[in-house]
């Protein structure tokens, strides 16, 4: 579809929603079994909204946030990033929703045969099996399209699989004696790469998951359960059970909303393994014919899906443990031949449960309410791996991102001038929330339209402008969350965090003559790496959520004070860069 037709889209959907108050917006996005190409398609009205050209067939991965599609090109080796063009911000009562074009964002990290990518805490590691290398970035970063990655290695090439977890990675290890085995078990490695603690033992290591807080690795013998411990994350084995059949799980996959995995075993059944059971931890659900593929639901948190090659789709109630209901879909597709022969994938969305159908180009959808048929979308080609992002929130028809006030209540208090009277004292609560620096999104030129637009209205050049605020942005901290009395500080996603406490407020008069107010907040307890001080400004002298803030920070209260010149910058993490261009503009 063309750029105008793509626009149109778009714009259909935002503007029913400066109206309507409320809107759903969701898409496909489908990689073609033989042809380079991602395939971005609006499940609601069966348009197809475009169509990225990219190195080589991928396999695709989601973000949690549905921000990002990630097209895994291991034959070609490259992974590279697409902006879904939704994001949701959540503010706890209410989400906001900002809806744009999907488009390419110009990340793509190269590496030998890549093969899994996995997310965790807002960290990727995407692993490249002929390097035996982890490459691990953020979110933010891979938006922003130039991302700076951090590597981890294994001891060889192997095919194996990394996660991040806090400030440690879970590391596969290969097979000293073949290297082309299966992994043999995780090792956990810290910030430098240095192991910690002894490798624990996973035989045919194959097949990694999240659900809530743990992390699996399932094993010939049962699974690795994985969770947060003190100086380093707690590993413990739960063996398959001796009345198991014989056979083991290859691919896991994570709940939602309700804390298990479900796991293949053998040709024609599914294993779902609850990780905190004392007994009856494995529940085998035998299929009528071999499985093809399965998926769990991610919004109706019981059920889970599971195609087999008849044709059938199987609704399964985890809860219950059985089939309660199916629903023919396809024509049959052997399990016969290569596993990477064409067959079809499940993705689900809000409503719908979305098949791919290679060999007839099209996509199936199916009611998730009354499991019927609900149509279907023709793609060109051989539609094959599929993921599905968005959901439903607010939005407005200010032209601006959702949710954030840009009058300011008052544009004099905004622009410096106020009344010692009207300052109030304000608690970190006003400051909560996940939020990412705009350094790399400056580094990357996605800013450089807000530095041509200061231009116009300004005594500097764009030049001058980008160079100015180079200075003022810079930072090595690309992410921080705020949770109560709690700050983590993330750089190169390794978290640094502590609890901090008020320490009151400072006022100070600037070089023209305006004034702004720094709320200060001491270290009460945390790591040794978190700074003593740390300094809010953003605008604000009184209660009030920020939008947007300058942090500054170290161990002497007073040299922080006097620090002019660099104010990191951080906005909501859920934003775009689109957003966050809109907001800087509207400044």
């Amino acid at each position: 579809m063309s750029l105008r037709a793509t626009t149109a889209a778009v714009l259909a959907v935002t503007a029913g929603a400066a109206f309507a108050g409320e809107v759903t917006a969701e898409r496909l996005f489908v990689s073609d079994r033989d042809q380079p190409k991602v395939t971005a398609v609006d499940p609601a009205s069966g348009r197809i909204l475009d169509t990225f050209g990219i190195r080589g067939p991928a396999a695709l991965y989601r973000s949690a946030s549905g921000q990002t599609v990630f097209a895994v090109q291991g034959d070609a080796g490259a992974v590279t990033a697409i902006s879904t063009g939704i994001a949701i911000e959540d503010h706890g009562d209410h989400g906001d929703i900002h809806v744009k074009a999907p488009s390419l964002t110009g990340t793509e990290i190269a590496g030998k045969a890549p093969s899994h990518l996995v997310e965790h805490d807002g960290m990727f590691a995407a692993f490249f099996d002929g390097e035996g290398t982890a490459r691990l970035f953020p979110e933010t970063v891979a938006l922003a399209g130039a991302p700076a990655t951090r590597e981890v290695r294994a001891p060889a090439p192997h095919h194996g699989v990394a996660v991040p977890y806090g400030a440690h990675v879970l590391l596969s290890e290969p097979n000293a004696d073949d290297p082309k085995a299966l992994p043999v078990g995780i090792r956990i490695v810290d910030a430098a790469g240095a192991p910690v603690g002894d490798i624990a033992a996973c035989p045919d290591l194959h097949g990694e998951a999240s659900s809530g807080s743990l992390v699996a690795f399932a094993c010939a013998t049962g699974l690795l359960i994985v969770t947060g411990g003190g100086d380093a994350p707690e590993v413990r084995h739960v063996a398959y059970p001796a009345d198991l059949p014989e056979g083991k799980s290859t691919t896991l996959l994570g709940g939602r909303g309700l804390q298990y995995f479900l796991g293949n075993y053998g040709p024609d059944k599914v294993v779902l393994i609850d990780p905190t059971a004392e007994a009856d931890a494995f529940r085998l659900v035998g299929l009528p014919t071999r499985r093809v593929t399965f998926a769990v639901d991610p919004v109706r948190a019981r059920y889970a899906y599971v195609l087999t090659e008849d044709g059938v789709l199987h609704r399964l109630d985890v809860l219950a443990g059985r089939i309660d209901t199916t629903l023919r879909v396809t024509d049959p597709y052997s399990m016969n031949g290569h596993w990477n022969d064409p067959r079809p994938r499940i993705a689900v969305t809000g409503e719908q449960i979305v098949i791919t159908d290679p060999l007839q180009g099209k996509l199936h959808l199916i009611d998730a309410a009354s499991f019927t048929s609900a149509g279907e979308i023709a793609v060109t080609g051989k539609p094959y791996n599929i993921v599905a992002v968005g959901g439903s929130g607010q939005t407005h028809g200010d032209g601006h991102a959702a949710g954030h006030d840009h009058d300011h209540a008052d544009d004099r208090i905004y622009r410096g001038h106020f009344e010692d009277a009207e300052i109030a004292d304000r608690t970190l609560s006003d400051w909560a929330g996940d939020w990412q620096s705009v350094y790399p999104l400056l580094q990357a030129g996605a800013l450089d339209p807000v530095m041509a637009h200061k231009a116009e209205h300004g005594d500097m050049s764009a030049e001058e402008q980008k160079a100015y605020f180079e200075t003022g942005y810079r930072t090595d901290v690309e992410r921080i969350t705020i949770d109560g009395d709690v700050v983590t500080f993330f750089r190169d996603g390794q978290p640094v965090t502590a609890r901090y406490a008020d320490d009151g407020h400072e006022i100070l008069t600037y070089a023209k003559g305006n004034r702004g107010v720094r709320y200060i907040f001491r270290k009460v307890d945390g790591d040794a790496a978190a700074p003593l001080f740390i300094q809010f400004s953003d605008h604000r002298i009184a209660p009030g959520a920020a939008d947007h803030y300058h942090l500054y920070w170290g161990d002497d209260r007073a040299t922080v004070l006097r620090e002019l010149t660099n104010w990191p910058t951080y906005y909501p993490a859920s934003m775009g860069t689109d957003d966050v261009v809109r907001e800087m503009m509207a400044h």
